[in-house]
This record gives C-alpha cells, structure tokens and sequence, in this order.
C-alpha cells in the first residue's frame, strides 16, 4: 500500500536532434534504416501479449518506392476480434486496482525506452512506411510521442488533484475510475506519435484498449507494442488489431462492454461512428454511455499583415503546406495575401518550390 504523496518528474519537451552530416544521431539512423529497409518483417497482431499470425496477408511497401516490399501485416478474424475484448476485460479488473503511480511509471519508461534505443528505429519505420524524412520523423515519431507520455503522466496528477470544495464538517472527495468496458482506439497513418497515444492515454487512466492502427501505419505500430510490452504493461490492457476495418468496427461498436472511441481521421468517419453510437444507445445496446473523443481534420490559413516580411511568409507558406506533402491536419490550405505583397511573396514561393524534390527520405 503506497503511503507518499508522489511528486512526478516535471515533464519538459524533448529536444530535437539536428542530424547534421556526420552526427552520431545521423549514422545511427541511416545505418537502422538502410539495415531495416532491407529485411523482410513478418508483422502480427497482438492479443493478451501474443503475435497471432493467421497467414492472410497483405505486403507493406514504401509509399516512395512501390516496387519495393519491406515485408507483411496479418489480417485478424472475426473469432480475433472478439478474443481482443474477452482479453481487454480479463486485464481491466487487476489494471483499473493498478495504483496511479505504478501505471505512470509504465508510460514514463516508454518515455525513456524511445529517448534511447526505440528512437532510430521508431523512426527508421516512420521514414520507409509512411515515407517522413528524416526531420519530420525525428518530430512526430521521437519527440512528440516522448513528449506525450511524460506530459499526460503531469496532466494525469492534475486531473486526479481536481477535487470538490468542502464546507464545515465536510470532506468531498472524488476518485477517478477507469471506464466499465474497453477503449476502441482508432488511429491514422500520418503521425506516429498519435498512433501511440491514442491507446496510451486512456490505458494509462486505467482502461483497457483495443486498438487499430491504420493499414500503412503497421510497421511503426508494431514498434510501439514492442515499447510497451518492454516498459512493462501488462498483457491484455494494450490489444493490436489489424484487418478489415469495418468489420473491426462493427464488432467493437456492436460489444455491449464498448465504453469509449478514441479517433483521430476524417469527418466523415467519426461522423458514422458518432452515428452507429447514437443508434446503439437508443437500443440499449451498452452497459453505460459510451465516450466520444475524436479529432478530424480542418482547414488551415495563414494571414499575411502588410508589415510582414515576403520571404518570411514565402517560407512559412512553403514548409506549412507541403512539409510531409501536406499531409497533416494542420497543412496551410489556403493563404490571404495582400495584392501589395503578393508578387514579392509569389516570387519567393515558387523558388522555394522548385527547390523541393522527390526521393527517397534516406536522402535527407
């Protein structure tokens, strides 16, 4: 039985390797990179910590080099499906009674694990699957997953310092308990850092989670259960499904135990998520109200004031829409420049375009 009031480790930003030429950072990475793109992977999924591998597969191939196979992802069944709630429920009892600070020094281990030997090849997947370069990766797969688990860790001891006021001969106190079912988390394939926090915040409160990577995202994901189960999280609270995603959902959604999504895609699909939802409440179908987390894209636009620099937009402009190809929820889709400004910004902007080219992100 803990018997401290626990102070966490301040959570501060990782700092963002330059991977200048000759840098250790750099070799390190191009060596795990050109030996991982290389191999060929043989990637299951994952339920109660197993690799299930069914033999109906489906070839990963670089997105910058179609011709090219890395290797392969198996697609789970129906009868899987249903194993990976079985096996999420069996875990939540015992993980829900984790106490908070056991649970955080999991999520704070992933931390350190990809600091150190995870980041070359967290990020050495990122850049051949999902085609990163080498900053853009080093960003996304590297610091703002690290950065995810030692923030939420801080955001975790201020929601559970969120009490009630209490009036004279009153003590209000409020705990925060883990949902009744498990979480359904749903992820994209264009930020590997949300791909594993998605399922690591909620698993972190206490859930338990069934998770779907998407289908050009496996090979990173695969990486990220790997850190998990090496941090220390126990079988069965973190389950890796691949398939067919609409048979995924249906199973999930149509669970009695479903208690939360957790969804970061299109509009239009969270829309019919929220939909299905909305029709299974009215029927009774859960065992409580489930809850909808889920971020969709946006439209994003960069406002020019007359007093601004050309060539500071141009570049602005450049490098927020067609970073990781634009890509991104928060690209720049549409600028408002002044008539003033706009052949001075436009002369720039298209020098910097014809700078860009296309490759192999090893080039970078």
């Amino acid at each position: 039985m803990a018997t401290g009031f626990y102070n966490v480790p301040k959570a501060v930003n990782e700092p963002v390797k330059s991977y200048a030429p000759n840098s250790p950072e750099r070799n390190e990475l191009l060596a795990t990179y050109k030996k991982m793109y290389n191999e060929t992977v043989d990637i299951p999924f994952y339920i109660n910590g197993k690799e299930i591998r069914t033999g109906n597969t489906v070839s990963i191939h670089p997105p910058h080099d179609h011709k090219h196979t890395v290797g392969n992802y198996h697609l789970a069944e129906k009868v899987h499906i249903e194993d990976a709630v079985t096996t999420a429920l069996d875990a939540r009892k015992k993980w829900a009674a984790t106490p908070w600070q056991d649970r955080a020094a999991i999520f704070l281990k992933c931390a350190e694990l990809l600091v150190g030997p995870y980041r070359a090849r967290l990020n050495a997947a990122t850049m051949i699957a999902q085609s990163k370069n080498v900053f853009q990766a080093e960003i996304d797969a590297a610091c703002e997953l690290i950065d995810f688990f030692r923030f939420n860790v801080e955001f975790m001891t201020e929601i559970y310092a969120n009490q009630p006021i209490s009036s004279s001969g009153i003590w209000n106190r409020m705990e925060y308990r883990a949902l009744e079912g498990f979480v359904y988390a749903i992820t994209p394939f264009n930020f590997t850092s949300i791909a594993g926090n998605l399922p690591a915040a909620p698993a972190m409160m206490g859930n338990v989670v069934v998770w779907k990577p998407a289908r050009t995202q496996v090979y990173s994901a695969q990486i990220i259960m790997e850190l998990f189960k090496e941090a220390g999280l126990p079988d069965g609270v973190i389950n890796m499904i691949t398939g067919n995603s609409a048979t995924i959902t249906e199973v999930l959604l149509d669970s009695k135990h479903f208690s939360g999504i957790h969804f970061t895609g299109s509009t239009g699909v969270f829309n019919s998520f929220w939909e299905q939802i909305g029709k299974n409440v009215n029927q009774g179908k859960y065992i409580s109200y489930p809850r909808i987390v889920g971020e969709t894209g946006g439209k994003d636009f960069v406002w020019m004031h007359p007093s601004a620099n050309a060539k500071q937009v141009a570049t602005a402009l450049t490098r927020g829409s067609f970073e990781y190809q634009g890509q991104k929820c928060s690209a720049a889709s549409r600028a408002y420049i002044p008539k003033s400004k706009w052949n001075d910004v436009k002369t720039h902007l298209q020098a910097d375009l014809q700078s860009m080219k296309m490759g192999s992100p090893e080039d970078t």
